[in-house]
């Protein structure tokens, strides 16, 4: 699989299938990698639409177990993800493109809206990562203990007081719904979105559900989609629908 590089920065990427460009944004926090995508999602994204779509997705930039790799941007980490997301694009020679992201892919997505909001056709945000109030700290902490030290031991430029700064401007600078944009924001949306709730302690179900209910455009998928696993192929079709309704 080949490699997109941007000075320090080397994106580790894959493509499959033909059509409209789809960016597939893999789960799994700060250590969501290509494998993620095909093997651990609730379905495999890339066999349900690499059919009908360019499917393009990437490991995580300093990902444990990933080949993506980069400078820590401690001022701007959100950013930092979103300039590999946006620069691998811009690689490809893709001008606009659907997204569909899983878990931490939720905050990206709407960062992108944010960044790029005439280049997302439509977004598809399958169980989300969000903040819940009464466990404001989880993802700090998380990363501190299951993601950081990786870091460190493999990368002797990297130190923790360099990855607690990271982290304290990801998780605590703005603690708050979804991490990357204001509820404002997202009631200015105009994107098509189609919400996959969960109601996991990351993927809060309250805040999907008002993300929902906030932005103009956006869909509900059936609650729970995930268990029993018989429901899947019903929240795969709904997917599958919207993505095609919003390229007419």
């Amino acid at each position: 699989m080949p490699f997109y590089e941007r000075g320090d920065v080397r994106i580790h990427y894959k493509e499959a299938g033909t059509g409209f460009p789809l960016l597939l944004l893999p789960g799994g926090g700060l250590n969501a990698t290509m494998p993620y995508v095909a093997e651990k999602a609730p379905f495999n994204a890339i066999e349900a639409f690499q059919g009908t779509y360019r499917c393009i997705t990437m490991d995580l930039r300093n990902a444990t177990g990933g080949q993506s790799s980069g400078p820590l941007e401690p001022d701007r980490p959100w950013d930092a993800y979103a300039d590999d997301q946006l620069g691998l694009m811009d690689y490809l020679g893709v001008s606009e493109f659907m997204v569909l992201g899983f878990c931490i892919g939720g905050p990206f997505i709407w960062n992108l809206l944010r960044r790029a909001p005439g280049r997302v056709v439509a977004a598809v945000l399958a169980q989300p990562s969000g903040s819940r109030p009464e466990m404001r700290d989880m993802f700090f902490n998380n990363n501190m203990a299951g993601w950081g030290p990786a870091l460190c031991e493999r990368r002797p430029d990297v130190t923790m007081p360099m990855v607690e700064a990271f982290l304290t401007r990801m998780y605590r600078t703005n603690p708050d719904f979804v991490f990357t944009v204001t509820r404002d924001f997202v009631r200015s949306c105009e994107t098509p979105l189609l919400i996959l709730p969960d109601d996991v302690p990351a993927h809060p179900y309250a805040v999907a559900m008002e993300a929902a209910r906030l932005a103009p455009n956006a869909q509900v998928s059936l609650y729970p989609w995930k268990d029993p696993p018989e429901l899947i192929p019903l929240a795969v079709r709904h997917i599958r629908m919207f993505l095609k309704a919003n390229l007419s």
